[in-house]
Protein backbone atom coordinates (compact mmCIF):
# COMPACT_ATOMS: atom_id res chain seq x y z
CA UNK A 1 0.00 0.00 0.00
CA UNK A 2 1.15 3.69 -1.32
CA UNK A 3 2.39 5.74 2.05
CA UNK A 4 2.57 9.25 1.94
CA UNK A 5 5.88 10.41 3.67
CA UNK A 6 6.68 14.07 4.50
CA UNK A 7 10.18 14.93 5.66
CA UNK A 8 11.23 18.30 7.52
CA UNK A 9 14.27 19.70 6.64
CA UNK A 10 16.75 18.42 3.83
CA UNK A 11 20.58 18.14 3.75
CA UNK A 12 22.71 15.36 4.98
CA UNK A 13 19.56 13.28 6.94
CA UNK A 14 16.67 14.85 5.49
CA UNK A 15 17.60 14.26 1.75
CA UNK A 16 19.20 11.00 1.89
CA UNK A 17 16.26 9.67 3.44
CA UNK A 18 14.23 11.00 0.74
CA UNK A 19 16.17 9.78 -2.28
CA UNK A 20 16.44 6.17 -0.18
CA UNK A 21 13.17 5.82 0.19
CA UNK A 22 11.84 6.47 -3.59
CA UNK A 23 14.59 3.56 -4.65
CA UNK A 24 12.91 1.57 -1.90
CA UNK A 25 9.40 2.44 -3.66
CA UNK A 26 8.25 3.87 -6.72
CA UNK A 27 4.87 4.29 -5.41
CA UNK A 28 4.77 6.62 -2.18
CA UNK A 29 4.03 10.30 -1.93
CA UNK A 30 7.26 11.70 -0.66
CA UNK A 31 7.00 15.42 0.76
CA UNK A 32 10.46 17.21 1.42
CA UNK A 33 9.79 20.65 3.46
CA UNK A 34 12.91 22.84 3.46
CA UNK A 35 13.06 26.62 5.23
CA UNK A 36 15.87 27.35 3.74
CA UNK A 37 16.37 28.14 -0.09
CA UNK A 38 18.43 24.75 -0.70
CA UNK A 39 17.41 21.09 0.02
CA UNK A 40 21.54 19.74 -0.15
CA UNK A 41 24.50 21.47 0.15
CA UNK A 42 28.13 21.00 1.38
CA UNK A 43 27.95 22.50 4.31
CA UNK A 44 31.54 20.74 5.70
CA UNK A 45 33.06 22.59 1.99
CA UNK A 46 31.55 26.36 3.61
CA UNK A 47 34.96 27.61 4.96
CA UNK A 48 36.96 26.22 1.74
CA UNK A 49 34.68 28.28 -0.29
CA UNK A 50 34.99 31.63 1.99
CA UNK A 51 38.71 30.95 1.56
CA UNK A 52 38.60 30.62 -2.13
CA UNK A 53 39.96 26.87 -2.07
CA UNK A 54 36.71 25.79 -3.71
CA UNK A 55 36.04 28.82 -6.27
CA UNK A 56 32.88 27.76 -7.85
CA UNK A 57 29.87 28.40 -6.01
CA UNK A 58 27.51 26.16 -7.50
CA UNK A 59 29.42 22.86 -6.10
CA UNK A 60 28.46 23.90 -3.15
CA UNK A 61 24.92 22.46 -4.07
CA UNK A 62 24.68 18.55 -4.22
CA UNK A 63 21.52 18.66 -5.56
CA UNK A 64 19.56 21.40 -7.24
CA UNK A 65 14.84 21.53 -6.04
CA UNK A 66 14.40 20.99 -9.69
CA UNK A 67 17.09 18.07 -10.21
CA UNK A 68 16.23 15.99 -7.05
CA UNK A 69 12.66 16.33 -7.64
CA UNK A 70 12.98 14.65 -11.60
CA UNK A 71 15.58 12.41 -10.60
CA UNK A 72 13.60 11.07 -7.53
CA UNK A 73 9.57 12.13 -8.48
CA UNK A 74 9.84 13.94 -5.12
CA UNK A 75 7.43 16.94 -4.03
CA UNK A 76 9.93 18.83 -2.51
CA UNK A 77 8.82 22.64 -1.27
CA UNK A 78 11.87 24.55 -0.23
CA UNK A 79 11.36 28.10 1.71
CA UNK A 80 8.53 26.19 3.80
CA UNK A 81 8.70 26.05 7.24
CA UNK A 82 6.64 23.51 9.13
CA UNK A 83 5.50 25.55 12.13
CA UNK A 84 3.90 22.99 14.14
CA UNK A 85 2.99 18.86 13.93
CA UNK A 86 -0.69 17.90 14.24
CA UNK A 87 0.31 14.33 16.08
CA UNK A 88 -3.70 13.48 16.32
CA UNK A 89 -4.72 14.41 13.18
CA UNK A 90 -1.26 13.39 11.38
CA UNK A 91 -0.77 16.73 9.74
CA UNK A 92 1.91 19.47 9.71
CA UNK A 93 1.11 23.29 9.61
CA UNK A 94 2.98 24.91 6.78
CA UNK A 95 4.24 28.57 6.18
CA UNK A 96 5.10 29.23 2.67
CA UNK A 97 7.81 32.03 3.14
CA UNK A 98 7.59 33.24 0.24
CA UNK A 99 3.72 33.86 -0.12
CA UNK A 100 2.80 33.57 3.33
CA UNK A 101 0.16 31.64 2.86
CA UNK A 102 -0.37 28.86 6.02
CA UNK A 103 -1.40 25.55 5.32
CA UNK A 104 -1.59 21.60 6.02
CA UNK A 105 -0.37 18.63 5.06
CA UNK A 106 -1.27 15.20 5.95
CA UNK A 107 1.08 12.69 6.48
CA UNK A 108 1.54 8.84 7.35
CA UNK A 109 4.94 8.87 8.34
CA UNK A 110 6.89 12.26 9.46
CA UNK A 111 10.34 12.22 9.25
CA UNK A 112 11.99 14.75 11.33
CA UNK A 113 15.45 16.48 10.43
CA UNK A 114 15.77 20.15 11.28
CA UNK A 115 19.73 19.53 12.33
CA UNK A 116 21.06 22.03 14.51
CA UNK A 117 21.36 25.68 14.48
CA UNK A 118 24.75 27.86 15.69
CA UNK A 119 24.40 28.98 19.44
CA UNK A 120 24.18 32.54 19.52
CA UNK A 121 24.75 33.78 23.47
CA UNK A 122 22.74 37.09 25.12
CA UNK A 123 26.40 38.33 25.53
CA UNK A 124 26.63 42.05 25.72
CA UNK A 125 26.41 44.25 22.79
CA UNK A 126 26.13 41.26 20.24
CA UNK A 127 22.58 42.60 19.03
CA UNK A 128 23.98 46.06 17.96
CA UNK A 129 27.05 44.55 16.56
CA UNK A 130 27.08 45.08 12.47
CA UNK A 131 29.86 42.21 11.88
CA UNK A 132 29.29 39.19 13.98
CA UNK A 133 28.52 35.91 11.52
CA UNK A 134 27.66 32.45 12.51
CA UNK A 135 28.06 29.87 9.43
CA UNK A 136 25.33 27.20 8.97
CA UNK A 137 24.41 27.98 5.39
CA UNK A 138 25.10 28.78 2.03
CA UNK A 139 23.38 32.47 2.88
CA UNK A 140 25.39 32.74 6.14
CA UNK A 141 28.39 31.92 3.84
CA UNK A 142 27.52 34.24 0.98
CA UNK A 143 27.44 37.16 4.25
CA UNK A 144 30.50 36.14 5.58
CA UNK A 145 32.52 35.79 1.70
CA UNK A 146 30.83 39.29 0.76
CA UNK A 147 32.04 40.93 3.96
CA UNK A 148 35.56 39.39 3.11
CA UNK A 149 35.25 40.49 -0.93
CA UNK A 150 34.07 43.88 -0.34
CA UNK A 151 34.97 44.96 3.02
CA UNK A 152 38.85 44.02 3.05
CA UNK A 153 39.04 43.40 6.89
CA UNK A 154 42.32 43.16 8.31
CA UNK A 155 41.31 41.42 11.49
CA UNK A 156 39.30 38.68 12.55
CA UNK A 157 38.52 37.03 15.79
CA UNK A 158 37.25 33.54 15.86
CA UNK A 159 35.21 32.50 19.48
CA UNK A 160 35.46 29.12 19.48
CA UNK A 161 38.56 26.69 18.61
CA UNK A 162 36.27 23.65 17.77
CA UNK A 163 36.46 22.18 13.88
CA UNK A 164 34.36 24.43 12.32
CA UNK A 165 36.08 27.30 14.30
CA UNK A 166 39.80 26.67 13.32
CA UNK A 167 38.83 26.02 9.46
CA UNK A 168 37.08 29.42 9.70
CA UNK A 169 40.21 30.83 10.99
CA UNK A 170 42.41 29.05 8.13
CA UNK A 171 40.47 30.29 5.63
CA UNK A 172 40.49 33.54 6.76
CA UNK A 173 44.03 33.78 7.52
CA UNK A 174 44.49 32.40 3.60
CA UNK A 175 42.77 35.24 2.72
CA UNK A 176 45.58 37.46 3.95
CA UNK A 177 43.31 38.04 7.08
CA UNK A 178 45.43 38.61 10.82
CA UNK A 179 43.39 35.95 12.41
CA UNK A 180 42.65 35.50 16.66
CA UNK A 181 40.98 32.57 17.85
CA UNK A 182 39.49 32.67 21.36
CA UNK A 183 38.89 29.79 23.51
CA UNK A 184 37.27 29.25 26.75
CA UNK A 185 38.75 26.08 27.38
CA UNK A 186 42.53 25.39 27.99
CA UNK A 187 42.71 23.40 24.62
CA UNK A 188 41.46 23.88 21.17
CA UNK A 189 39.17 20.73 19.61
CA UNK A 190 37.28 19.03 22.19
CA UNK A 191 37.66 15.26 20.89
CA UNK A 192 41.18 15.58 21.55
CA UNK A 193 42.97 15.38 25.03
CA UNK A 194 45.29 18.32 25.82
CA UNK A 195 48.18 17.12 25.17
CA UNK A 196 47.33 16.08 21.38
CA UNK A 197 46.08 19.36 21.42
CA UNK A 198 48.99 21.08 22.21
CA UNK A 199 50.44 20.05 19.05
CA UNK A 200 47.11 22.08 17.16
CA UNK A 201 48.30 24.77 19.35
CA UNK A 202 51.54 25.38 18.29
CA UNK A 203 50.84 24.92 14.60
CA UNK A 204 48.41 27.65 14.77
CA UNK A 205 51.01 29.87 16.42
CA UNK A 206 53.23 29.18 14.12
CA UNK A 207 51.09 30.04 11.44
CA UNK A 208 50.37 33.47 12.65
CA UNK A 209 47.22 32.67 14.27
CA UNK A 210 46.98 34.40 17.50
CA UNK A 211 45.52 31.99 19.95
CA UNK A 212 44.15 33.09 23.40
CA UNK A 213 42.83 30.22 25.66
CA UNK A 214 41.04 29.95 29.11
CA UNK A 215 39.23 33.47 28.14
CA UNK A 216 35.27 34.11 27.05
CA UNK A 217 34.00 37.11 25.44
CA UNK A 218 32.57 39.36 27.97
CA UNK A 219 31.48 42.07 25.56
CA UNK A 220 30.84 43.19 22.30
CA UNK A 221 31.51 47.67 21.92
CA UNK A 222 31.71 49.86 19.26
CA UNK A 223 29.00 48.04 17.25
CA UNK A 224 31.55 44.90 17.24
CA UNK A 225 34.32 46.63 16.23
CA UNK A 226 36.10 46.60 20.18
CA UNK A 227 35.72 42.59 21.56
CA UNK A 228 35.92 42.97 25.04
CA UNK A 229 36.89 39.65 27.52
CA UNK A 230 36.31 38.35 30.41
CA UNK A 231 40.06 38.57 31.30
CA UNK A 232 39.99 42.60 30.40
CA UNK A 233 41.57 42.16 27.21
CA UNK A 234 39.66 43.91 24.17
CA UNK A 235 40.62 42.85 20.91
CA UNK A 236 39.90 44.84 17.65
CA UNK A 237 37.72 43.09 14.86
CA UNK A 238 36.62 43.94 11.60
CA UNK A 239 35.09 40.58 11.12
CA UNK A 240 33.93 38.38 14.32
CA UNK A 241 32.73 34.48 13.57
CA UNK A 242 30.66 32.80 16.31
CA UNK A 243 31.53 29.21 16.15
CA UNK A 244 31.04 28.37 20.28
CA UNK A 245 28.77 25.30 19.56
CA UNK A 246 25.32 23.73 17.70
CA UNK A 247 21.79 23.63 19.97
CA UNK A 248 19.47 21.10 18.28
CA UNK A 249 16.64 22.37 16.46
CA UNK A 250 13.80 21.39 18.86
CA UNK A 251 11.04 23.54 19.42
CA UNK A 252 8.89 21.66 17.08
CA UNK A 253 9.64 17.99 18.54
CA UNK A 254 8.85 19.87 21.95
CA UNK A 255 5.87 21.65 20.98
CA UNK A 256 4.33 18.62 19.59
CA UNK A 257 4.65 16.32 22.78
CA UNK A 258 7.74 14.27 21.39
CA UNK A 259 10.32 13.77 24.14
CA UNK A 260 13.77 15.68 24.54
CA UNK A 261 17.14 14.76 26.39
CA UNK A 262 18.74 16.71 28.77
CA UNK A 263 21.21 18.29 26.22
CA UNK A 264 17.92 18.97 24.36
CA UNK A 265 18.37 16.40 21.96
CA UNK A 266 15.25 14.49 19.83
CA UNK A 267 14.76 10.93 21.94
CA UNK A 268 15.00 8.43 19.64
CA UNK A 269 15.15 4.30 19.76
CA UNK A 270 16.98 1.99 18.63
CA UNK A 271 15.02 1.92 15.41
CA UNK A 272 15.26 6.07 15.11
CA UNK A 273 11.74 6.29 16.14
CA UNK A 274 10.12 8.65 18.84
CA UNK A 275 7.61 8.06 21.43
CA UNK A 276 5.21 9.04 18.59
CA UNK A 277 5.74 5.68 16.01
CA UNK A 278 4.72 7.09 13.39
CA UNK A 279 7.67 9.94 13.76
CA UNK A 280 11.18 9.08 12.89
CA UNK A 281 13.93 11.35 13.49
CA UNK A 282 17.68 11.45 12.05
CA UNK A 283 20.93 14.19 12.13
CA UNK A 284 22.11 16.82 14.27
CA UNK A 285 18.86 16.94 16.50
CA UNK A 286 19.13 13.67 17.59
CA UNK A 287 20.49 12.27 20.74
CA UNK A 288 22.42 9.20 20.15
CA UNK A 289 23.93 6.78 21.94
CA UNK A 290 28.02 6.93 22.55
CA UNK A 291 29.50 4.22 20.58
CA UNK A 292 31.72 3.14 23.56
CA UNK A 293 30.35 3.66 26.38
CA UNK A 294 26.51 3.65 25.69
CA UNK A 295 25.27 6.79 26.74
CA UNK A 296 23.24 9.18 25.29
CA UNK A 297 25.33 11.65 23.59
CA UNK A 298 24.93 14.63 21.27
CA UNK A 299 27.16 14.49 18.33
CA UNK A 300 26.47 15.84 14.98
CA UNK A 301 28.62 14.78 11.76
CA UNK A 302 27.29 14.58 8.47
CA UNK A 303 28.50 10.83 8.13
CA UNK A 304 26.07 9.59 10.93
CA UNK A 305 23.39 11.66 9.68
CA UNK A 306 23.38 10.24 6.34
CA UNK A 307 22.95 6.51 7.45
CA UNK A 308 20.06 6.91 9.64
CA UNK A 309 18.37 8.82 6.63
CA UNK A 310 19.23 5.56 5.10
CA UNK A 311 18.13 3.59 8.10
CA UNK A 312 14.82 5.42 8.68
CA UNK A 313 13.79 4.66 4.83
CA UNK A 314 14.11 0.98 5.58
CA UNK A 315 12.29 0.90 9.01
CA UNK A 316 9.71 2.76 7.17
CA UNK A 317 9.46 0.17 4.72
CA UNK A 318 9.34 -2.72 7.75
CA UNK A 319 13.42 -3.69 7.48
CA UNK A 320 13.53 -2.97 11.35
CA UNK A 321 17.32 -2.26 11.12
CA UNK A 322 19.07 -0.86 14.62
CA UNK A 323 21.09 2.44 14.34
CA UNK A 324 23.80 1.02 16.82
CA UNK A 325 25.23 4.22 18.34
CA UNK A 326 27.96 6.91 16.69
CA UNK A 327 31.44 6.50 17.46
CA UNK A 328 32.29 10.20 16.79
CA UNK A 329 35.08 9.48 14.26
CA UNK A 330 36.36 13.29 12.81
CA UNK A 331 39.02 14.74 11.15
CA UNK A 332 39.81 18.37 10.07
CA UNK A 333 42.61 19.85 8.22
CA UNK A 334 44.24 22.62 10.34
CA UNK A 335 46.83 24.34 7.62
CA UNK A 336 49.19 21.97 7.11
CA UNK A 337 48.38 19.17 9.89
CA UNK A 338 45.61 17.09 9.52
CA UNK A 339 43.88 16.14 13.00
CA UNK A 340 41.81 13.09 13.90
CA UNK A 341 39.80 11.28 16.39
CA UNK A 342 37.77 8.28 17.11
CA UNK A 343 35.93 6.56 20.05
CA UNK A 344 36.04 8.00 23.34
CA UNK A 345 39.25 10.52 24.80
CA UNK A 346 40.84 10.43 28.04
CA UNK A 347 38.30 13.23 29.66
CA UNK A 348 35.34 11.22 29.02
CA UNK A 349 36.79 7.60 30.38
CA UNK A 350 38.36 9.38 33.42
CA UNK A 351 34.76 11.15 33.78
CA UNK A 352 32.93 7.95 33.43
CA UNK A 353 35.56 5.86 35.71
CA UNK A 354 36.30 3.64 32.60
CA UNK A 355 39.57 1.60 33.11
CA UNK A 356 41.66 2.54 30.46
CA UNK A 357 45.54 2.82 29.92
CA UNK A 358 47.19 5.33 27.32
CA UNK A 359 49.90 5.01 24.92
CA UNK A 360 51.76 7.89 22.59
CA UNK A 361 53.17 6.38 19.65
CA UNK A 362 55.29 8.64 16.41
CA UNK A 363 56.19 6.78 13.80
CA UNK A 364 56.97 7.96 10.45
CA UNK A 365 54.10 8.46 8.21
CA UNK A 366 55.73 6.35 5.57
CA UNK A 367 59.46 4.79 5.49
CA UNK A 368 61.60 7.47 6.74
CA UNK A 369 64.02 6.79 3.85
CA UNK A 370 61.77 7.48 1.48
CA UNK A 371 62.02 11.46 0.55
CA UNK A 372 58.77 13.25 2.50
CA UNK A 373 58.97 11.37 5.90
CA UNK A 374 57.02 12.80 8.38
CA UNK A 375 55.99 11.96 11.97
CA UNK A 376 52.46 11.07 13.07
CA UNK A 377 51.74 11.54 16.42
CA UNK A 378 49.28 8.81 17.85
CA UNK A 379 47.59 8.13 20.71
CA UNK A 380 45.89 4.85 21.44
CA UNK A 381 43.44 4.32 24.34
CA UNK A 382 42.05 1.02 25.36
CA UNK A 383 41.20 -1.29 28.48
CA UNK A 384 44.29 -3.15 30.04
CA UNK A 385 42.16 -6.28 30.78
CA UNK A 386 40.82 -7.59 27.64
CA UNK A 387 42.43 -5.20 25.20
CA UNK A 388 39.71 -3.41 23.62
CA UNK A 389 39.97 -0.31 21.95
CA UNK A 390 38.56 2.66 23.27
CA UNK A 391 39.50 5.50 21.36
CA UNK A 392 42.26 7.49 19.18
CA UNK A 393 43.86 10.62 18.38
CA UNK A 394 46.30 11.48 15.66
CA UNK A 395 48.01 14.44 14.21
CA UNK A 396 50.39 14.97 11.36
CA UNK A 397 51.29 15.96 8.14
CA UNK A 398 50.49 13.09 6.44
CA UNK A 399 48.28 9.71 6.63
CA UNK A 400 46.54 10.50 9.73
CA UNK A 401 43.67 9.97 8.19
CA UNK A 402 44.03 6.12 6.93
CA UNK A 403 45.82 5.17 10.32
CA UNK A 404 42.41 6.77 12.54
CA UNK A 405 39.85 5.17 9.65
CA UNK A 406 41.66 1.70 10.48
CA UNK A 407 40.99 1.90 14.01
CA UNK A 408 37.17 3.01 13.77
CA UNK A 409 37.23 0.22 11.40
CA UNK A 410 38.35 -1.79 14.52
CA UNK A 411 36.25 -0.71 16.57
CA UNK A 412 33.53 -1.45 15.01
CA UNK A 413 34.34 -4.96 14.34
CA UNK A 414 35.34 -5.69 18.44
CA UNK A 415 39.21 -5.98 17.46
CA UNK A 416 41.15 -5.52 20.17
CA UNK A 417 44.77 -3.94 20.45
CA UNK A 418 46.21 -7.58 19.91
CA UNK A 419 44.04 -7.53 16.19
CA UNK A 420 45.96 -4.66 15.75
CA UNK A 421 49.18 -6.45 15.79
CA UNK A 422 47.82 -8.87 12.67
CA UNK A 423 45.61 -6.35 10.94
CA UNK A 424 47.47 -6.70 7.30
CA UNK A 425 47.72 -3.53 5.68
CA UNK A 426 49.22 -1.99 2.33
CA UNK A 427 52.90 -1.70 2.01
CA UNK A 428 55.37 0.24 -0.30
CA UNK A 429 57.69 2.62 1.02
CA UNK A 430 55.58 5.75 -0.51
CA UNK A 431 53.04 4.98 1.78
CA UNK A 432 53.77 3.07 4.65
CA UNK A 433 56.66 0.95 6.49
CA UNK A 434 56.09 -3.25 6.88
CA UNK A 435 55.14 -2.35 10.44
CA UNK A 436 52.11 0.24 9.57
CA UNK A 437 51.74 2.78 12.83
CA UNK A 438 48.35 0.62 13.19
CA UNK A 439 50.29 -2.33 13.70
CA UNK A 440 53.17 -0.69 16.19
CA UNK A 441 50.36 1.06 18.15
CA UNK A 442 48.71 -2.50 18.75
CA UNK A 443 52.42 -3.83 19.93
CA UNK A 444 53.20 -1.03 22.25
CA UNK A 445 49.57 -1.50 23.64
CA UNK A 446 50.03 -5.49 23.74
CA UNK A 447 53.64 -5.23 25.64
CA UNK A 448 51.63 -3.39 28.38
CA UNK A 449 49.00 -5.99 28.52
CA UNK A 450 51.68 -8.77 28.72
CA UNK A 451 54.05 -7.12 31.58
CA UNK A 452 56.73 -6.88 28.98
CA UNK A 453 57.09 -3.24 29.74
CA UNK A 454 55.57 -0.76 32.52
CA UNK A 455 54.96 3.05 31.50
CA UNK A 456 54.13 6.32 33.20
CA UNK A 457 52.79 8.83 31.84
CA UNK A 458 53.67 12.64 30.77
CA UNK A 459 52.31 14.23 33.32
CA UNK A 460 53.03 12.44 35.97
CA UNK A 461 56.73 12.50 35.55
CA UNK A 462 57.78 15.76 36.78
CA UNK A 463 55.85 14.88 40.20
CA UNK A 464 57.96 11.64 40.48
CA UNK A 465 61.17 13.13 39.79
CA UNK A 466 60.69 15.94 42.00
CA UNK A 467 59.84 13.51 45.03
CA UNK A 468 62.98 11.86 44.35
CA UNK A 469 62.56 9.47 41.84
CA UNK A 470 65.22 8.43 39.33
CA UNK A 471 65.07 9.29 35.95
CA UNK A 472 67.40 8.19 32.90
CA UNK A 473 67.45 9.73 29.34
CA UNK A 474 68.63 7.09 27.05
CA UNK A 475 69.46 9.70 24.37
CA UNK A 476 72.80 10.79 23.06
CA UNK A 477 73.73 14.11 24.70
CA UNK A 478 73.81 16.07 21.80
CA UNK A 479 70.00 14.96 21.59
CA UNK A 480 69.55 16.55 24.67
CA UNK A 481 70.28 20.18 23.62
CA UNK A 482 67.23 20.53 21.98
CA UNK A 483 65.45 20.02 25.45
CA UNK A 484 65.54 17.13 28.27
CA UNK A 485 62.99 16.49 31.52
CA UNK A 486 64.44 18.27 34.41
CA UNK A 487 66.18 16.42 36.90
CA UNK A 488 66.79 13.60 34.77
CA UNK A 489 70.52 11.44 34.26
CA UNK A 490 72.16 11.10 30.45
CA UNK A 491 73.15 7.40 30.44
CA UNK A 492 73.02 6.83 26.50
CA UNK A 493 71.03 3.26 25.73
CA UNK A 494 74.70 2.10 24.34
CA UNK A 495 76.17 2.44 27.75
CA UNK A 496 73.69 1.32 30.03
CA UNK A 497 74.87 -2.51 30.64
CA UNK A 498 77.89 -1.27 31.47
CA UNK A 499 76.41 1.19 34.02
CA UNK A 500 74.14 -1.22 35.69
CA UNK A 501 76.26 -1.48 38.76
CA UNK A 502 75.69 2.09 39.23
CA UNK A 503 71.56 2.27 39.22
CA UNK A 504 69.80 1.39 42.53
CA UNK A 505 67.57 -2.20 43.07
CA UNK A 506 65.64 -1.04 45.55
CA UNK A 507 63.46 1.23 43.74
CA UNK A 508 61.64 1.90 40.22
CA UNK A 509 63.90 3.35 38.10
CA UNK A 510 62.70 5.55 35.09
CA UNK A 511 63.57 5.86 31.96
CA UNK A 512 62.89 7.75 28.47
CA UNK A 513 63.92 8.92 25.51
CA UNK A 514 62.88 10.38 22.52
CA UNK A 515 59.78 8.96 21.12
CA UNK A 516 59.95 5.92 23.71
CA UNK A 517 61.31 3.07 21.50
CA UNK A 518 64.94 3.24 22.75
CA UNK A 519 63.17 3.55 26.53
CA UNK A 520 62.01 0.60 26.28
CA UNK A 521 64.98 -1.24 24.73
CA UNK A 522 66.43 0.15 28.11
CA UNK A 523 63.78 -0.91 30.01
CA UNK A 524 63.37 -4.24 28.94
CA UNK A 525 67.62 -4.99 29.45
CA UNK A 526 67.00 -3.35 33.01
CA UNK A 527 64.06 -5.64 33.82
CA UNK A 528 66.36 -8.86 32.61
CA UNK A 529 68.53 -7.88 35.16
CA UNK A 530 65.74 -8.14 38.46
CA UNK A 531 65.39 -4.29 38.04
CA UNK A 532 61.55 -2.52 38.73
CA UNK A 533 61.66 -0.08 35.55
CA UNK A 534 58.84 2.46 34.14
CA UNK A 535 59.49 4.05 30.53
CA UNK A 536 57.82 7.40 30.04
CA UNK A 537 55.10 6.88 27.54
CA UNK A 538 55.93 8.58 24.18
CA UNK A 539 58.88 10.05 25.30
CA UNK A 540 60.67 13.48 24.88
CA UNK A 541 58.06 14.16 21.73
CA UNK A 542 55.00 13.58 23.56
CA UNK A 543 56.69 15.18 27.03
CA UNK A 544 57.62 18.71 25.23
CA UNK A 545 54.09 18.59 22.64
CA UNK A 546 53.06 20.33 26.33
CA UNK A 547 56.24 21.54 28.37
CA UNK A 548 57.81 23.08 24.83
CA UNK A 549 60.54 25.27 26.20
CA UNK A 550 64.16 24.45 25.17
CA UNK A 551 66.25 24.14 28.92
CA UNK A 552 69.58 25.31 28.22
CA UNK A 553 70.74 23.76 31.31
CA UNK A 554 73.88 21.40 31.29
CA UNK A 555 73.11 17.81 30.78
CA UNK A 556 74.25 15.61 33.47
CA UNK A 557 75.98 12.76 32.55
CA UNK A 558 77.28 9.28 34.33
Amino acid sequence: MAKKIAIIGGVAGGATAAARLRRLDESSTIVLFERGEHISFANCGLPYYIGETIKDRQKLLVQTVEGMSKKFNLDIRNLSEVAGINRDKKTVTVKNLKTNEVYEESYDTLVLSPGAKPIFPPIEGINDAANIFTLRNIPDTDKIKNAVDQQNPQKAVVVGGGFIGLEMAENLAERGIEVTVVEMANQVMAPLDYEMASIVHDHLRNKGVILILEDGVKAFKEQGSIIELTSGTKLNSDLTILSIGVRPENQLAINSGLNVGDRGGIQVNEFLQTNDENIFAIGDAIEVTDYINGNAAMIPLAGPANRQGRIVANNIYGKAEKYKGTLGTSIAKVFDITVAATGNNEKQLKQLNVNYQAIHIHPACHASYYPGAESIDLKLLFDPSNGKILGAQAVGKDGVDKRIDVIATAIKGNLTVFDLTEVELSYAPPYSSAKDPVNMAGYVASNIIDGDVATVQWHEIDEIVKNGGLLIDVREPNERENGFINGSINVPLGEIREKIHTFPKNETIYVSCQVELRGYLAARILTEKGFKVKNVDGGWKTYSSVFNQKKKLDATVL
